[in-house]
């Protein structure tokens, strides 16, 4: 099979395109390298075709989604407070480059679309754990767009009859994910702290809770996203079913690193939730899904990624 990942140079779509390849898939990676590294795809490089450009660019859209079965469209401005410092640039990205590809996914007449939606899209509702039919409340530019991301690929199936499945991802984390960044995950800031013996800065009082999820999780869900039988037109939570604290998080992370971490905390950010946890039963009955790597197993290991890919002395 032939899949198009958009955003597949990103941390998300990298981890994907790894296990797509490793079953033996052709894969094009379509990525304009905003977010995403050409690093990311060192060990399949040689294996994929790369495309550098925007989704924002129609033409590029349709030369990648070209003979393709699939398409996985990752791509995307992720965070909650870029969204709110420049809403514009959000909606371009998120809107009109995931209208784009679904044009150029139309007209290709691929089998299936998978949208990377959002947690995001339930905003503040304090009813836990959160299920795909309670109604929808973004409160930040970022929460809009991936809704109407989801709305738009609905559409697309009831007006042309293209696919589509929309995965509401929950606070994914892992290997590859970009610590430097001011907008970056909470956990890649966490260790990247650790790691360097400085002070980690929680926004709030760090009682905020999460449903952190495992990389390999995700990627798990897209694939089977992809082929699950009779599940176009639907939503899904990815996520674990469980929620920890940030301060909790915290504590383990300091278990994990052999030392205490003493964090400051700061006034909370605009747009974030206080408390996020997925229902994955739908995905589980719909589409398989079985998330196999639970946080503290996955902090361990995203733990470990980021100690070895540290500079070593000599190097800095």
């Amino acid at each position: 099979m032939r899949y198009l990942v958009t955003g597949g140079a990103g941390f998300i779509g990298s981890n994907t395109v790894d296990e797509l390849v490793r079953r033996g898939h052709s894969v094009v990676v379509l990525d304009d390298l905003s977010a995403g590294k050409e690093e990311n795809l060192a060990d399949v490089r040689g294996k994929i075709t790369f495309m550098k450009a925007s989704i924002t660019d129609l033409e590029a859209v349709r030369r990648a989604v070209h003979e393709a079965d699939y398409v996985l469209h990752l791509a995307a401005r992720t965070s909650v407070p870029r969204s709110v410092k420049d809403p514009l640039e959000t909606n371009r990205v998120n809107i009109d480059g995931t209208l784009n590809v679904l044009v150029a996914a139309r007209d290709a007449k691929v089998k299936r679309i998978v949208f990377a939606a959002s947690s995001s899209a339930y905003g503040e509702t304090p009813t836990l754990p959160k299920v795909e039919t309670m109604q929808p409340a973004p409160i930040s530019p970022y929460g809009v767009t991936k809704y109407v991301g989801e709305l738009y690929a609905q559409v697309f199936g009831r007006c042309y009859g293209i696919e589509n499945v929309c995965l509401r991802y929950f606070n994914v984390f892992g290997p590859r994910q970009d610590p430097s960044s001011p907008y970056s995950g909470v956990l890649s800031k966490f260790i990247t702290c650790c790691l360097d013996d400085t002070q980690p800065t929680v926004f709030g009082d760090g009682e905020q809770s999460r449903d952190f999820t495992y990389v390999d999780n995700a990627v798990q869900a897209n694939l089977l996203a992809c082929e699950a039988p009779g599940v176009s037109g639907k939503v899904f939570n990815v996520g674990t079913g469980a929620r920890y604290t940030l301060n909790q998080t915290l504590q383990l992370l300091g278990q994990i690193a052999g030392k205490p971490l003493d964090a400051k905390y700061d006034p909370p950010r605009e747009g974030d939730i206080r408390d996020s946890q997925a229902d994955i039963t739908l995905g589980r009955k719909l589409l398989a899904y079985d998330p196999q790597v639970h946080f503290e197993e996955g902090l361990r290991r995203t733990f470990a990624w980021y100690r070895a890919a540290q500079p070593k002395p000599a190097e800095k």
